[in-house]
């Protein structure tokens, strides 16, 4: 009898107060990761200036630092992925707003879409004329409209009634991109042949709820005509977030990413094949690049992964993590 209280007093002492973990139970801290791109094609230092490096990688890093003070503070990855598209926008080194290529009628027509990972809604816009801000006005179309697409002056007229900002369609115009449409049609080259760099621009997010967002802005190719839309408002094509498997964004060659569902064909590699976000991401590229698709994407996933992946020279990028990580690249061998 004796030997059994002495038992259970032993067994009192050893057990770990009500609620209490030990070490090894003991989760890290939540963490975030955000990732963004300012496009992907012939980038190579030969082709940009020492002055256009340094400008560059300064603008990436200024979008870094706009998602990451949201997730920092413990904001949302739907809103640290708008806040790093916000910035780029502005920029005039990059494909979308103040700086997009003009279309072969001479003006600047403007595509973004967003998504949420947590419920997979999604707002996209296409053919913005007026919007300083379209990847703002595609979260208006997710939260505001019963819709998915707007476009054209639909859309426009939506950011209107949303009090979102409007500028004069000149805000967008830049010497340098009116050039190269000149010399396109002086020269008779197609679309894709102007440069060959694609300069949309995008964000992927994880915040420290685990959940992801994904972000796309462009003006799209040079010289597009015909209402051509490509793959960056297209949901599923450049632009996916399923809390599941994957946030992703896309750049490149927008017909390649329709024709392989490119963004959704890496969440669903990650979801139902088991694979790596890494994995996924090469194995999509390797089948665009079969078709003739060149271009690159970013991807994070719920538990922080941040990884990217391209067949061209180079691709304009950077990413950050809680844990400190942070680079900005611009050519392949960066990696």
């Amino acid at each position: 009898m004796r030997f059994l209280f002495l038992l259970g007093a032993l067994s009192l002492v050893a057990a770990p107060a009500a609620g209490a973990q030990s070490p090894s139970q003991a989760s890290a801290p939540p963490g975030w990761t955000i990732l963004i791109h300012g496009g992907a094609g012939t980038i190579e230092r030969d082709r940009l200036t020492p002055e256009q490096d340094k400008e560059i990688r300064a603008a990436l890093d200024r979008a870094i630092d706009a998602g990451s003070a949201v997730l920092a503070a413990k904001g949302s990855s739907l809103d640290a992925v708008e806040a790093a598209i916000k910035v780029l926008e502005d920029d005039p080194h990059f494909n979308a707003g103040r700086g997009a290529v003009f279309t072969w009628e001479g003006r600047n027509e403007l595509d973004a879409a967003i998504m949420d990972g947590r419920t997979r809604a999604a707002g996209a816009v296409t053919g913005v004329t007026r919007t300083r801000h379209p990847v703002s006005l595609a979260r208006a179309v997710m939260e505001k409209s019963p819709h998915v697409f707007l476009s054209g002056a639909g859309a426009d007229g939506f950011a209107v009634e949303q009090g979102l900002q409007q500028v004069d369609p000149e805000w967008f115009a830049t010497p340098e991109r009116r050039r190269q449409l000149e010399r396109m049609k002086a020269k008779q080259l197609g679309s894709y042949d102007v440069d060959r760099k694609y300069g949309t621009v995008g964000a992927v997010a994880v915040d420290v709820e685990g959940h992801v967002a994904a972000a796309t802005s462009t003006g799209g190719l040079t010289g597009k005509r015909w209402g051509r839309i490509g793959d960056t408002p297209v949901i599923g094509a450049g632009t996916y977030a399923d809390d599941r498997a994957c946030a992703v964004s896309a750049t490149g060659a927008g017909e390649y990413f329709i024709r392989v569902g490119a963004a959704h064909e890496i969440c669903a590699r990650i979801r139902m094949k088991g694979e790596t976000p890494r994995q996924a991401a090469d194995a999509v590229m390797a089948e665009l690049e079969a078709l003739g698709g060149t271009g690159g994407v970013i991807i994070t996933g719920p538990g922080g992964t941040a990884d990217w992946s391209f067949n061209t020279p180079g691709m304009y990028r950077g990413k950050a993590t809680s844990a400190g990580e942070r680079k900005v690249a611009i050519y392949k061998d960066e990696d």
